[in-house]
């Protein structure tokens, strides 16, 4: 099971880090109204996030995420997501 650890850069970067067999780094860009439009503020941006690397990692490796994205980018490759991501609160 990976360890997903993320720290607030400013307002809207996040850094994340994932341990694994191989650790990485990932920088996410989170939008208010993005961050509005899947939680209604019920969680934490932290947590959307780390809820949201759980789903990546489940699909791929951690090796395989992008290093940089704006998080509705996840939606472009993975077009469950936003539905299956409000489930997870």
């Amino acid at each position: 099971m990976a360890r997903i650890e993320v720290k607030q850069k400013d307002t809207e970067t996040f850094e994340v880090t994932v341990t694994e067999t191989t650790t990485t780094t990932h920088l996410v860009t989170l939008f208010q109204d993005y961050y509005q439009k899947l939680t209604g503020s019920k969680v934490s941006p932290e947590t959307l996030i780390e809820k949201s690397f759980e789903f990546l990692l489940e699909r791929e490796s951690n090796t395989m995420i992008l290093s940089r994205f704006d998080l509705p980018v996840i939606g472009d490759y993975f077009p469950e997501y936003e539905k299956n991501i409000v489930k997870r609160f």
